[in-house]
C-alpha cells in the first residue's frame, strides 16, 4: 500500500504543477523602517514537502497566508534543509555548520547521548549577544535528554525564553503534554500545538522589552505525525480528497497556514512587520507513507516535481519550501533560484544584524542576501549533504553551481545531475560527464574527510524497549 500510495501522489503532483503555479496572489506593500536594527522571525515547519503549498504548486492545499508572504517577498524555488531528516537539519540551521560537524548525524531519540554540543556556536547567542531578545517555541530536538542537566537546553545555546519539546508533540499535535517552559514541564494542555505554540510566540512578542529587537524562532510540529487536525479544516477537503486520513494531511498544512497568518497578523499590527526579516521553510521533504505504524497514517505530503522523499539525498528529501519577507530588500512578488541552504542561516542573520561571523568553529554556510537582489551566493564551501541513513542508495551529495553529484558511502559510484536542466534528477550524467565528475568527486571527497574529522563519537546507547522511530 505504501509504495503505491507513494507512486499515486507523486502522479498527482506531477500532473498539476506548471498549472498549480499560475495561482494569482494579491501584493501587500509594506513601508521600511531606517536606522533601526531588522527583527528577526524564522518559521521552520516539519516534513512540509516542496509541493505542499498553494504557492509552490499544489493544486488543492489551501495555504492563503503563507501565498500572501511570498506575494509580499521572495519565494526562493532552489531551498534545501541541511539533511534530508529533522535533528541534523536543525543543527545546520542553528550552527551554520554541517551537522556531521556538529555531531548531529540522525533524528535524536529521547534519551540519546546525542545533542548540540554546548560549544557549538548558535545563532541565538550570537544575535543575543548582538542585542537581541531570542525566543524559542516550539519543536526543539537538539537533544536526547530534554530539559535535563547533563544536556545543553535551548536556553544554553541562546535563547533567553523557550517552551519547546524534545521532538514531536505528544501524544498527538492535538492536547501536549510534552511541552517544557524555561527548564519547567507545563503538563497537559488543551488546544493543538500549532495553535498553543503561536499562542506563546504573540504572548512573548507583547511582553518582550520592545526597545530590543526580537530574534523569534518557531518552529512547527505540523505536518509530522502523529497527526491531528481541527474537524474543521479536515471537512474542506473531504470531497477533495482520497479520502478522510488525506483530508486530515492537507486540513493540517492549512491549519498550520492559518497559525502563521495569526503570527504575522500579530508582527504587523504591532508596527513591526516593516522592519522584521521572516525566513519560512521546512526541515526536510516530505514523510513516506506508513511509517510509524497504523495510527500514523496520513503523511500526504509531496515533493512536487522532485526525485525522493524525506530521508533521501536526492532533491524531494532535500530541497523545501523557502519564503523570505523583508519589505525594501526582498521584491515582492519575486522568485529565486538561487541555491540556499539552511546552514545559510546563520551568517545571513549575522549579516542583517551586524554582528561578527564567529571566528571559530569552521563554518560552512554563506549569507543569502545576495539572492535577494537577484545574485549570487559566494560561497567558499560547496552545499553539502551527509546522511548514512538514507533510504536512497546515495548517501552523500555535494551541489555545484547547477550541478549535483551523489555518491554511496563509501565514494566509489557516483551519479551527476545538471538540476536547472533535470530538476527531477532523471538522467544521471556520470559516464557523459567523466571529467565533470572526477573532478567535483575530488571536492566531495575532500570535503567528506573533513567532516568526518570534525566530528565526535558518542557513546554506545540503546533505546532497550522504546518503539523504534
Amino acid at each position: 500500500m505504501a509504495r503505491s500510495d507513494t507512486i499515486r501522489r507523486r502522479a498527482f503532483c506531477r500532473a498539476f504543477w506548471l498549472a498549480a503555479l499560475a495561482v494569482g496572489l494579491t501584493v501587500c506593500p509594506i513601508r521600511t523602517v531606517a536606522g533601526e536594527k531588522p527583527n528577526i522571525l524564522v518559521i521552520l515547519c516539519d516534513d512540509l514537502g516542496y509541493g505542499d503549498l498553494g504557492c509552490f504548486g499544489h493544486p488543492v492545499i489551501e495555504s492563503p497566508h503563507l501565498d500572501r508572504l511570498a506575494s509580499q517577498g521572495l519565494r526562493l524555488t532552489s531551498c534545501y534543509a541541511a539533511a534530508p531528516v529533522c535533528s541534523p537539519a536543525r543543527a545546520g540551521l542553528i550552527t551554520g555548520r554541517t551537522p556531521n560537524r556538529a555531531g548531529v548525524y540522525d533524528w535524536i531519540p529521547d534519551g540519546s547521548p546525542m545533542h548540540l554540543r554546548q560549544h557549538e556556536l548558535s545563532v541565538a547567542s550570537i544575535m543575543k549577544d548582538a542585542g537581541y531578545h531570542t525566543c524559542h517555541v516550539g519543536k526543539w530536538h537538539l537533544n536526547g535528554k530534554f530539559n535535563h542537566p547533563e544536556q545543553p537546553q535551548p536556553g544554553d545555546h541562546g535563547f533567553e525564553y523557550w517552551f519547546s519539546t524534545q521532538n514531536n508533540a505528544l501524544l498527538t499535535h492535538a492536547n501536549p503534554v510534552n511541552f517544557a517552559r524555561n527548564g519547567k514541564a507545563v503538563g497537559p494542555l488543551q488546544g493543538f500545538s500549532s495553535t498553543l505554540i503561536v499562542d506563546e510566540a504573540i504572548r512573548w512578542l507583547d511582553e518582550r522589552d520592545s526597545a530590543r529587537p526580537f530574534c523569534l524562532f518557531v518552529w512547527f510540529h505540523s505536518p509530522h505525525e502523529v497527526i491531528a487536525t481541527a474537524e474543521a479544516y479536515v471537512e474542506r477537503y473531504l470531497n477533495r480528497s482520497a479520502g478522510r486520513k488525506q483530508a486530515e494531511y492537507f486540513g493540517n498544512v492549512t491549519q498550520m497556514d492559518e497559525e502563521v497568518g495569526r503570527l504575522l497578523g500579530a508582527v504587523d499590527t504591532a508596527e513591526t512587520g516593516d522592519n522584521t526579516f521572516v525566513f519560512f521553510t521546512s526541515d526536510n521533504g516530505p514523510e513516506t507513507l506508513n511509517r510509524y505504524g497504523p495510527n500514523s497514517s496520513r503523511s500526504y505530503g509531496v515533493p512536487g516535481p522532485l526525485r525522493g522523499m524525506k530521508l533521501h539525498m536526492y532533491e524531494g528529501g532535500i530541497r523545501v519550501p523557502g519564503i523570505v519577507r523583508w519589505p525594501g530588500h526582498a521584491r515582492p512578488g519575486s522568485t529565486s533560484d538561487e541555491p540556499i541552504s539552511g546552514v545559510d542561516v546563520l551568517p545571513t542573520l549575522c549579516e542583517i544584524a551586524g554582528a561578527d561571523l564567529p571566528a571559530r568553529p569552521r563554518l560552512d554556510g554563506a549569507s543569502f542576501l545576495p539572492a535577494l537582489s537577484g545574485k549570487s551566493v559566494d560561497r567558499s564551501v560547496p552545499l553539502y549533504w551527509q546522511y548514512d541513513r538514507a533510504l536512497s542508495h546515495p548517501k552523500v551529495a555535494l551541489r555545484d553551481g547547477d550541478w549535483k553529484l551523489l555518491a554511496d558511502a563509501e565514494l566509489k559510484t557516483f551519479e551527476l545531475y545538471n538540476l536547472r536542466d533535470d530538476v527531477a534528477e532523471a538522467k544521471n550524467l556520470a559516464k557523459q560527464e567523466p571529467k565533470r565528475t572526477q573532478r567535483l568527486a575530488e571536492k566531495l571527497r575532500k570535503l567528506h574527510a573533513d567532516v568526518k574529522r570534525d566530528g565526535p563519537t558518542w557513546p554506545k546507547w540503546s533505546r532497550k524497549k522504546k518503539k523504534a522511530k
